[in-house]
């Protein structure tokens, strides 16, 4: 592990501020298993940044534990709107990263995001820092203040 050094870790760096530290590692982080595995953590604990289209086709950044699965009906009830799964162009014309390394931060205009409210369980969570190696270190409340999103239940029960 090491300090990011990849451009895109380090935009995600500068988005973030000096209260962060973006982290690469040398194997892959870019699932929610992965990360969890490199970093030594609960899989609960990885902040996974999932991309929805919405149906006038804006983006939809669902940030969401690891260990949950995303229930779009009712990201879909908050939103007040249908979405669905955005393919891997849409991701990246959308938040300027790859499925993998999407950070919840660093995009290239304002997404709407809703938060998994089961993140709020753990005192620290890890969110992708921008490539399929990088992840960096928050707290529940961080992420409401760098994302301007809020906590739901969004998991499929």
């Amino acid at each position: 592990m090491q300090i990011a050094q990849h451009r895109k870790a380090k935009k995600v760096q500068e988005a973030l501020g000096p209260d962060f530290t973006v982290l690469e590692f040398d194997q892959p982080t870019a699932s929610a298993a992965q990360a969890a595995e490199a970093i030594g953590c609960a899989i609960g604990q990885i902040a996974k940044s999932l991309v929805f289209a919405d149906g006038e086709g804006g983006p939809v950044l669902v940030i969401a534990s690891g260990a949950s699965r995303v229930d779009e009906a009712k990201v879909g009830q908050i939103l007040k709107a249908t979405i669905y799964r955005a393919d891997a162009d849409f991701v990246k014309r959308a938040t300027g990263f790859s499925i993998g390394g999407v950070p919840p931060v660093g995009h290239p205009s304002q997404l709407t995001v809703v938060l998994d409210q089961t993140l709020q369980d753990f005192e620290e969570i890890w969110a992708a820092g921008g490539t399929p190696t990088s992840v960096f270190c928050l707290t529940p409340r961080q992420l409401v203040s760098i994302t301007n999103g809020s906590y739901y239940d969004v998991a499929l029960t």
